[in-house]
């Protein structure tokens, strides 16, 4: 049988929590972007499927951006909290300045705050992610009702998702862009998964915090790329 899969990226988080890694943090949202792009979540809540289950994640980002999606047309409904698909568990690391894991001497992942392979202590490495995502996928699969879910997540959760569904190593996984507030479609087939796009996105304004720190705004300039933008 036939499942839809609709992953959405939650809003850009507000300047002032760009400076360190936040991780599963529950940080807010940056209130003044997500006014200015009313109209693009109005579209993107035109292009979500009509009835569709609604899931979150237990961090506060997530269910905001669906009470945004709402808020701009998509019919209202309370949204089931999954934890499955939360951001990496970053673990002792959580709260580390952003700038210190660009002078570590073991490096990092270009796309990400640590090596794709690490095991932060205290927390989890992107493979036991793409397992707790692939696990939740089919969870969900399997006790759906109708044909399509939406799931409102987060970067890293959205990468581990097409991890599970192509068989991409973490490296790989790691590789792909997935923006705030863009859309990435898998489905479920009796012959198996396959990724239908990455990635849609509707173009975003940097957040400007009035007392950001200088590193912390310039990371908000690069769209919050790096793996603390979860």
């Amino acid at each position: 049988m036939l499942h839809r899969f609709w992953l959405i990226r939650h809003a850009l988080v507000h300047a002032d929590s760009l400076s360190r890694l936040y991780g599963t943090d529950d940080v807010p949202v940056c209130d003044v972007t997500m006014a200015a792009d009313a109209p693009r979540y109005a579209a993107l809540a035109a292009r979500l499927p009509r009835p569709a289950r609604l899931v979150c994640t237990p961090l506060k980002r997530t269910q905001v951006t669906a009470a945004a999606l709402m808020r701009a047309g998509y019919p209202a409904q309370t949204p089931l909290l999954d934890a499955a698909f939360v951001e990496q568990n970053f673990g002792a690391l959580q709260g580390t300045p952003i700038a210190h894991f660009d002078m570590r001497p073991a490096g990092r992942h270009p796309f990400w705050p640590i090596h794709a392979e690490e095991m932060p202590p205290g927390g989890e490495c992107f493979d036991d992610m793409v397992r707790r995502v692939g696990a939740g996928l089919e969870r969900l699969r399997d006790n759906a009702e109708g044909r399509d879910t939406i799931i409102v997540s987060h970067g890293g959760a959205i990468r581990a998702a097409v991890a599970h569904t192509l068989g991409l190593s973490a490296h790989q996984a790691l590789c792909l862009s997935v923006e705030n507030i863009s859309l990435t479609r898998i489905e479920h087939h009796k012959s198996g998964w396959r990724v239908m796009s990455v990635n849609e996105h509707f173009a975003t304004q940097a957040c400007e915090a009035s007392a950001a720190p200088s590193t912390a705004r310039a990371h908000n300039d690069m769209k919050q790329t790096q793996g603390a933008t979860s």
